[in-house]
This record gives structure tokens, C-alpha cells and sequence, in this order.
């Protein structure tokens, strides 16, 4: 590579790497726990028990649960429901109205056996929220999103800057040479560059989940002015209804259009992921390779008819997949470990970078390409007269 090129390649690297560090590593310091927060919440908070029901407890209505959490916050209306994976739980979420702010939403856990309330899980304080906004969007909404989807392309840029910058370093040593008895830099640089080549993949593949997650917001605002409008073209018009059909009924009718499938949650009218007329049910695969795509069937919720079920636009779906390969809980505790001992590893990687801006060689870099030309010149790969 010709010596300007290679000087234009350290210079993006430089520069994108400072910009970037400090950020990457609040991100990979708040990331760390976030791996683990289903096991820190349920050591923090526990789970509240399920009473005892005879086995051939046939599940209540969805209406029950609905009611239920209704009663508990008189004068809210139902904004989402979502279904517990794991236990016979459903989690009604209510608000003032159909926008509300996320401040105003309560979220109650309902036994489905019982219609019995079991939880409330609307309370947004401890430090585990506290670790997620700063990971999120450093309490700033959107942008604050934005400007760390902007870090972490800088980071990937980084990240292939440094491959270009120090390859042709890295050819005068063997893979995997740590010069621990020169210079303590020197012994740094090794480390950076062997944890950052072995962990190149992961931390790209990591660093693009986060940028595309960080897109989630303008990603749904598309789809919402796109595919749900036109899915609801024909009831634009019309107000939300002042009562609705049921909606067990409404969850079988999708099912049922939608067989192997379960349901994930349903939105109801007028909230961010249905429309002013709908009940949004959202069902997904039923397999671990198809329970990340989601499938929305639109039920109309005042008759209880399906009127619209389509897959999820591309973009979606690339959203849908990034997020488990961002925090690896895709594949049970043995990945979420793997997950955060790469996670220490990238902490050491942009640790060591700084360390190395910090104590920076004082040669020009000049004179570190001249030696990197003789070194070609020795070996044949260069002619003398080279710049």
C-alpha cells in the first residue's frame, strides 16, 4: 500500500478512535450487567410466587385480566398485553389514554388461572434502570440514541481502519507476539492489536446490533407510515371505538389465521403499534429459529374480524434478529457468559487504546514508515526508489 494511503488509514483510525472510546466504554461497562439482567432481577427483586390451582385449571378469559388490572387503576383504558414466556402470566400495561407517556403507563402482572393479580412491574427506579437508560440513549430519548448509534459506527469504522493501519506492521512478527521484555508500550501495542484481531468479528458484529438498535425508533415510524397504512387504508378515517369486541376472541381469530404461531402481545387502538380501529396482535414462530419474527394480525376491533396479517418489511426483521445478537440471550446462560467474557475483552482492547494515545510514541510516524519501507525493501517486496 502506498505510504499516503497508509497515512490517510492511520489517521482515520486515530481520530475515529478517540472520538469513539470513552463512549464504547461506558457502553461495554453498562453492557456487562445488562447481560445478565433477567438473573440480577430475579436475585434483586425475586418472583412472586403463583398460588397453588389444581392442574385442570382451565385459563380465565383475556377480558378477565384485562378487567382485572382495569380495577386496580380506575379510569385507565388498556394500551398492551404481552404474555410471559415462561409462567401462565399475562402483563396488562394501562394508561389515561391511548398516547400516554411512558411516566403515566402501569404495568400489572395477571395470573391467567386466576385473573388474580401477581405483580406490578411499572416501577422504573433501582440501579438496573439506571445501567439500561445510560446504555440506551444516556437519558437524552432519541437522540441521545442516535448520537450512540453515531459512536458505534465510528467504532466499526475504527475497528476496519485498524486491520488496514496494522497489517502491514504485523507481517515482521509472528501471529500472536506479546514484546513483553522491550518497552512497557510496546507490550501494550502487542496486547491491543492481538485481543483486537482475535475479537474482530465479535466486536463488528456487536458494535453494527447496537448502530441498527439504536434505530428502532425511526425504523417503527417508518413501518407505521408504510406497511400499517396501508394495511389500515380503509378505516383512516374512523375514530377509536368507544367499546371493544373481546379480546380472547380477537387473539383466537388471529391464531387461527396464523397456525404454529403464538402470540407475543397485542396492541390495542390507537397506541404506537396498531391503528386508531385495531387490536395489533403480534404473533411469532414457535420455534428457537422463528420466535424472533414476528407476524402482526390486524383485528378489527369492533367486529373482531381479521382484516389484514402481512410479515414484517425487512428492515423490521433485521431489527428483530440484531437485538438478541447484541446482548447474546439467544442461547441460555452458556452464550450470555461467552458474551461477557468477549465483553471484558472489548473493555481491554479500547482500555489499551487509550492507554496508547495517552502514552503516545513521541517518533513521528514518518519515521515508523520509513522503517516499515526498509523492512519491504530488505524482504523484495518493495523497489528502492518506493515512496
Amino acid at each position: 500500500m502506498p505510504r499516503s494511503q497508509l497515512r490517510a488509514w492511520f489517521l482515520v483510525h486515530k481520530w475515529t478512535s478517540l472520538v469513539c472510546t470513552a463512549f464504547l466504554l461506558l457502553l461495554c461497562l453498562t453492557g456487562l450487567p445488562l447481560v445478565f439482567h433477567e438473573e440480577i432481577d430475579h436475585w434483586i427483586e425475586g418472583e412472586a410466587p403463583l398460588p397453588p390451582v389444581p392442574a385442570e385449571t382451565p385459563s380465565r378469559s383475556l377480558d378477565d385480566a384485562v378487567a382485572a388490572a382495569l380495577a386496580a387503576y380506575p379510569g385507565e383504558r388498556p394500551l398492551y398485553l404481552s404474555f410471559d414466556v415462561d409462567r401462565p402470566v399475562v402483563n396488562v400495561t394501562t394508561g389515561p389514554r391511548a398516547r400516554s407517556a411512558a411516566e403515566e403507563m402501569h404495568i400489572t402482572a395477571i395470573d391467567r388461572r386466576t385473573a388474580g393479580i401477581v405483580g406490578r412491574l411499572d416501577e422504573e427506579g433501582g440501579v438496573m434502570h439506571v445501567i439500561l437508560r445510560l446504555h440506551v440513549d444516556l437519558f437524552a430519548g432519541l437522540p441521545g440514541e442516535l448520537f450512540l448509534g453515531f459512536m458505534g459506527l465510528l467504532f466499526f469504522v475504527s475497528l476496519v481502519s485498524g486491520v488496514v493501519v496494522y497489517a502491514p506492521f504485523m507481517r515482521r512478527l509472528r501471529f500472536g507476539t506479546l514484546r513483553l521484555s522491550r518497552s512497557r508500550r510496546l507490550a501494550w501495542l502487542d496486547l491491543h492489536n492481538l485481543l483486537g484481531i482475535t475479537t474482530l468479528v465479535w466486536l463488528a458484529v456487536v458494535g453494527l446490533t447496537g448502530v441498527i438498535n439504536t434505530l428502532s425508533s425511526p425504523l417503527v415510524a417508518i413501518w407505521r407510515a408504510d406497511q400499517l397504512a396501508e394495511m389500515t387504508a380503509p378505516y383512516e378515517r374512523l375514530p377509536v371505538p368507544e367499546r371493544f369486541a373481546p379480546l380472547q376472541a380477537a387473539v383466537d381469530t388471529a391464531m387461527a389465521a396464523a397456525p404454529g404461531m403464538r402470540p407475543q402481545f397485542v396492541a390495542f387502538p390507537g397506541v404506537r403499534f396498531s391503528s386508531n380501529h385495531h387490536y395489533a396482535v403480534w404473533l411469532r414462530g414457535a420455534t428457537p429459529a422463528t420466535e424472533q419474527l414476528l407476524t402482526p394480525a390486524l383485528i378489527d376491533a369492533e367486529t373482531g374480524r381479521l382484516t389484514e396479517m402481512r410479515t414484517m418489511p425487512w428492515y423490521m426483521l433485521v431489527l428483530r434478529l440484531s437485538q438478541p445478537l447484541h446482548f447474546g440471550d439467544y442461547g441460555g446462560l452458556p452464550l450470555k457468559l461467552l458474551w461477557a467474557l468477549l465483553d471484558v475483552i472489548a473493555i481491554a482492547v479500547l482500555g489499551s487504546g487509550l492507554y496508547l494515545w495517552i502514552a503516545r510514541h513521541r517518533e513521528p510516524l514518518e519515521r515508523r514508515l520509513d522503517a516499515l519501507d526498509r523492512d519491504r525493501v530488505a524482504a523484495g517486496r518493495l523497489p528502492e526508489a518506493a515512496e
